[in-house]
């Protein structure tokens, strides 16, 4: 399992409706709001198998009124 998150900058206005949306993809597991340069902060777990990079323009930059995207990838959770 991978786990990534990404930053979300969504048009003015539609933050909570992206949150919304976002929340509906399988791999989603957390949407976060946020201050400061992006809108959102979503918590993904990927399988192995797939690619992030597909994924993310695929499921997460198609996402109606999502205008960026930046994306941090994981290697190790500490407890």
């Amino acid at each position: 399992m991978q786990t990534i998150f990404v930053m979300v900058k969504c048009e003015l206005g539609k933050a909570y409706e992206v949150a919304d949306a976002a929340v509906t993809i399988e791999q989603v597991s957390e949407v976060y709001s946020t201050s400061g340069q992006y809108d959102l902060l979503m918590k993904c777990y990927l399988d192995e198998k797939t690619d992030i990079g597909h994924f993310v323009t695929s499921k997460i930059q198609t996402l109606r009124d999502v205008k960026d995207t930046f994306t941090l990838i994981t290697f190790k959770a500490f407890s």
